[in-house]
């Protein structure tokens, strides 16, 4: 049962215990702020189109910049990068924070600050995944991947209900200067790392960005891999039909409503918990299938469950299998890509990671307004059951163990 539970192991290793702290509290803060942005922008503008736009400011950097600023980290020393990208995302913070002192400011600036933000962010996600390799053993890599994940996931959890209340107390701008103070804490851990030179530099431009897709065109298990998850994600995200499932279903409670998406988020921590016993498997890549099958399978259950309970049950089930596979997708990527390959690997697992959900929700949101909103979770569950088959019988390599001549590339 001991072995069953999370690893802890990583955090004796006091550069990564001090980073982890650090990010598990700029997550908390960075909570906050996307409450109090959504709340904020709503207030001033009474307009979905205006709150619908705040995701758009955080894509469309990501989307643009994310491999150019993978083929970066790829180039210069790394601790160097990562801190000023954090100072940046602080500097952003500290701005959003001073309408304490100034009164608000019009959407369209508060919409330019988040996407400022999100462009340090561009830059700050593929080098946070650069540094694990460097501060654990190979044996430690997915134990701390996974405490990332809980990390992550306990900030979704208690991040936005506080926010709530924080805004409702005080006001959205306690929430920024809460965020604001929360980047001194990643800026600490960020400090305490080690420098991390590259011995073999990215091509600049467009070459270096080709060097990165080509690598991951040609190395079975990583591209087996990010196909997978665009399957689970593309394919068979359910968050925008849940409104039209709990109107339709289970009377438009707004309760019910609202513990959907809880239960997936417990479903993942309580995978989180118990992640040492698949963090500790030798076979990866094995684990993410079954991850992501179970994540469609569960998602089809979801769509025919007759009782609110057992639809809450259905969702903890596909959070669980949705953690189990992207701790393991993560594990793949640090294991299979040369460290002077892995900012640019690390940015493309970044966009499909972020940038696959949102386009899930779109899909599910047009077929479920050409046929039903069962028959788009149907077929897109369905679907995500198919497609991990075909990468399963395309990809051996993803069912070796870790190391096999399978997963290096061809």
């Amino acid at each position: 049962m001991k072995k069953a539970l999370i690893d802890l192991g990583p955090l004796r290793v006091r550069t990564y215990r001090r980073l982890w702290i650090g990010q598990v509290l700029s997550g908390f803060g960075g909570q906050l702020t996307f409450v109090a942005v959504m709340f904020q922008v709503w207030d001033q503008t009474s307009s979905p189109a205006w709150t619908g736009a705040v995701g758009l400011a955080q894509a469309l950097p990501l989307i643009a910049l994310g491999l150019f600023a993978g083929t970066l980290v790829d180039r210069l020393e790394r601790r160097r990068i990562y801190l000023v990208t954090t100072i940046g995302q602080w500097l952003v913070a500290t701005v959003m924070a001073s309408q304490l002192l100034f009164g608000r400011v019009p959407v369209g600036v508060l919409l330019a600050l988040i996407a400022v933000q999100a462009s340090f962010g561009a830059t700050a996600g593929p080098v946070a995944r650069t540094v694990l390799p460097k501060l654990l053993s190979r044996d430690q890599l997915a134990a701390g991947i996974a405490l990332n994940r809980i990390g992550f996931q306990g900030a979704m959890l208690l991040g936005p209900a506080l926010g709530g209340v924080i805004i409702g107390a005080w006001g959205v701008g306690v929430c920024y200067l809460v965020d604001a103070v929360s980047f001194l804490a990643a800026l600490y851990g960020v400090l305490g790392l080690p420098r991390m030179q590259i011995e073999t530099t990215a091509k600049p431009g467009l070459r270096g960005v080709w060097d990165g897709l080509q690598f991951i065109a040609v190395t079975p298990v990583i591209r087996g891999a990010l196909i997978t998850d665009l399957a689970a994600t593309v394919l068979s995200m359910p968050i925008s039909l849940f409104p039209v499932i709990n109107a339709e279903r289970f009377g438009n409670n707004p309760r019910t409503l609202g513990l959907f998406l809880t239960a997936i988020a417990v479903g993942g921590v309580v995978a989180s918990l118990f992640s040492g016993s698949f963090t500790r498997l030798p076979r990866h890549g094995l684990v993410m299938l079954c991850g992501s099958a179970g994540w469609g399978i569960a998602l089809l259950l979801f769509a025919f469950s007759p009782a609110p309970w057992l639809a809450l049950a259905c969702l903890a089930v596909a959070g669980a299998a949705d953690t189990v596979a992207v701790v393991s997708r993560s594990t793949i990527v640090q294991l299979h890509t040369p460290s002077e390959l892995l900012g640019r690997v690390s940015a493309a697992e970044q966009i499909v990671g972020q940038a696959g959900p949102d386009l899930g929700n779109l899909r599910g949101g047009v077929v479920a307004q050409l046929t039903s909103p069962v028959a788009s979770l149907a077929s897109g569950a369905l679907l995500c059951v198919a497609a991990v088959a075909a990468v399963a019988a395309t990809t051996p390599g993803l069912s070796q163990r870790d190391g096999a001549e399978a997963g290096v590339a061809h």
